[in-house]
Order: structure tokens, then C-alpha cells, then sequence
């Protein structure tokens, strides 16, 4: 066995690849998912594998600890208290954020889930009784309209010699509100005149529409699209290489962008276009929450529900335009009267 295998073998351990692969493969989960739940176990077994005299073992001791010990003895003897212990653990020693701590309890509630529900070994998922931490709902940070305008200014204005591509998935992301993944994984078979359908979370196709700065800025960049060596030939996005973009190189587009607008990239990610995108759509759009739910993807109403941040100009807004709003005032005979009722 090489040394890469080992290393692997150390890693993971036959339940865990077991509970990836049916998340995959049955429930449709996307890489990232996957990879977040492998994260967020390994983490877990090896802080429950951890030397006890020792509460955060150095980074080299802590990939060093084997998975391997984890059989089915193993993940029968780990009860509540364990899980506590590691969420106390998380939020004191390694000062993790109450949203990650969240998600790392849903992956525990998941695995132990499946080892309850599918795998048939344990009678009961203990980690149902693992309460969530309470989060502080922080409205998403997104640009302004001018925010907006200056940074497709930056990617127009640019002389590079991908700069209508650029400019074409800065106005998709601004525009359509899509994710990371979501943009990459375009095919040109998939854009059907002002709509195009693209592959979101859990593997569920949605339809999205195009509007007018969308399909302007597609066909500016088709012809260079089509012009250039390519070695995949649906995607839309495509690298100097021919090959699909990778996210990796579209955040690093996006920062480019970012900075030669002014802006500050600590602040914006490719992911805060999305909450941009949402935003705009809302408060210039007059969309409901049902249609933005469906735009944006979300399976359901309360994570759309966060980008609905009303300013007091929304609220005056809404109160001036009740239709009873044009009625006029009632004409009474002896206004006098009408002061104590």
C-alpha cells in the first residue's frame, strides 16, 4: 500500500463512505455537500479519537489520528454527551461560528440518521436530541444599485481579451441570482432564446429567464465563445485552457472585478452577488416572496425569507401605495364635533 493510501484508509472508514455514497447516489446531494459531510465527521471521530490529556492536539497530531478505529462497536458506544461535548468543544476552543456549529449538527443528525434508518445498526438517532445553537439572523451583505453599476463598469471598461465573458457572467450572477455552481455547470444546448435551465442543488433542474442586459450580454460573448479552441463543447464558460470554467477561477474573476471597481473584496464574494441579485430583484422588482423562492431555488419559503430586508423607504412605499390611499377625504359638516370622537 502506498503512502497516499494509507493516508486515505486513515481518513474515512467503511461507515462514513457507506452514508456518502447513498447521499450521492440516492439522495442526489451535490459534491460540495458531500465533501461539507465528510469534513464535518472526520472532524467529529477524531475529536472523539483524540489523546484525552490533550484538548486541541497541533494540526499535524490532529491528521495524524486513524479513522480507522471506527467500526460498528465504536459508532454503537458514542452517546449524547459526546456530541455535546464536541459542540462545547467547537465554540470554545476552536471559536466556531453558531452557523457552522448548526450545520456540523446536521450532519451529525444525518449520519446518525442513516445508521438508524438504513443501515439498520442503531435503534435510535441520538443526535435528533442535539439541540441547534441559536443563531442571530444577520441580513445578507449585498451591493447597492451603484455598487452594482460601477462593478459591471469595471468589467465593460476592461481591455482583457476575455472581457465579454467577463462581463457576461457578472451580468448573469447580478441578474439571475445563481449560484457558484450553478454558473459553471451552463451549457449553451440548455439556453433555449430567454430562458435557459440549469442544474441547482440536490440535482433539481430549474428554468430561469433571461432578461434584456442578460441576453445582450450573451450575444456579445457567443461569437468569442465560438472563435476559441475549445475542448468541452457545451459549456457556456469557458477557460483560456478550452475547458469549463472551475469556481475557483471564477471567484478569482469576480475579485478582480471587485477591486478595480473600488470596492473591498474582504467584503464581497461571488456568493453576495446571489444575495445582491435577490435583493434588487425585491426591492426594484415589486417580485413576491413565492416568485423570488422560485427564482433563486430554494426549497422552501423561510431561506427566501432572509433576503426580504425592508428599509423604512419600503415600508412608506407600501403604505403610499394602498389603493384607499387615493380616496378622499371625508367632507363633514361640523368638523368641531369630530375632535373627541
Amino acid at each position: 500500500m502506498s503512502q497516499d493510501d494509507k493516508k486515505k484508509a486513515e481518513d474515512t472508514f467503511p461507515r462514513l463512505e457507506e452514508f456518502l455514497g447513498y447521499y450521492q447516489a440516492i439522495k442526489g446531494r451535490s459534491l460540495g455537500t458531500i465533501r461539507q459531510y465528510r469534513y464535518d465527521l472526520v472532524m467529529f471521530f477524531r475529536f472523539m479519537l483524540r489523546p484525552r490529556e490533550s484538548s486541541v492536539p497541533e494540526d499535524d497530531a490532529w491528521e495524524e489520528i486513524d479513522l480507522s478505529l471506527v467500526n460498528d462497536h465504536y459508532l454503537k458506544q458514542v452517546r449524547l454527551s459526546d456530541m455535546y461535548a464536541y459542540v462545547s468543544w467547537l465554540a470554545a476552543a476552536r471559536n466556531v461560528a453558531p452557523s457552522t456549529r448548526a450545520r456540523r449538527i446536521s450532519s451529525l443528525r444525518s449520519f446518525f440518521g442513516y445508521l438508524t434508518n438504513k443501515a439498520n445498526l442503531l435503534e435510535e438517532n441520538i443526535a435528533d436530541r442535539l439541540e441547534t445553537p441559536k443563531q442571530i439572523k444577520q441580513l445578507p451583505r449585498h451591493l447597492s444599485l451603484d455598487e452594482s453599476k460601477e462593478l459591471l463598469s469595471a468589467a465593460a471598461e476592461s481591455e482583457t481579451r476575455y472581457s465579454s465573458r467577463d462581463y457576461c457572467i457578472l451580468t448573469f450572477f447580478l441578474n439571475c441570482g445563481l449560484r457558484l455552481a450553478e454558473l459553471c455547470s451552463i451549457d449553451i444546448p440548455n439556453i433555449k432564446e430567454d430562458r435557459m435551465t440549469v442544474m441547482g442543488k440536490g440535482g433539481k433542474e430549474r428554468t430561469i429567464y433571461l432578461n434584456g442586459a442578460c441576453i445582450r450580454a450573451l450575444q456579445d460573448y457567443l461569437p468569442e465563445r465560438f472563435e476559441a479552441k475549445k475542448k468541452d463543447k457545451h459549456a457556456l464558460f469557458i477557460s483560456r485552457l478550452g475547458t469549463r470554467v472551475q469556481p475557483r477561477a471564477v471567484q478569482n474573476i469576480i475579485k478582480k472585478y471587485i477591486v478595480s471597481a473600488g470596492l473591498d473584496p474582504r467584503r464581497y464574494s461571488t456568493h453576495k452577488l446571489r444575495h445582491t441579485a435577490a435583493t434588487l430583484m425585491y426591492q426594484y422588482g415589486e417580485v413576491d416572496i413565492r416568485s423570488l423562492q422560485a427564482i433563486l431555488g430554494h426549497s422552501t419559503v423561510a431561506t427566501t425569507e432572509i433576503y426580504t430586508h425592508i428599509d423604512n423607504k419600503q415600508l412608506h412605499n407600501a403604505v403610499d401605495r394602498n389603493p384607499l390611499n387615493q380616496l378622499p377625504a371625508i367632507k363633514t359638516k361640523d368638523t368641531a364635533s369630530t375632535d373627541d370622537q
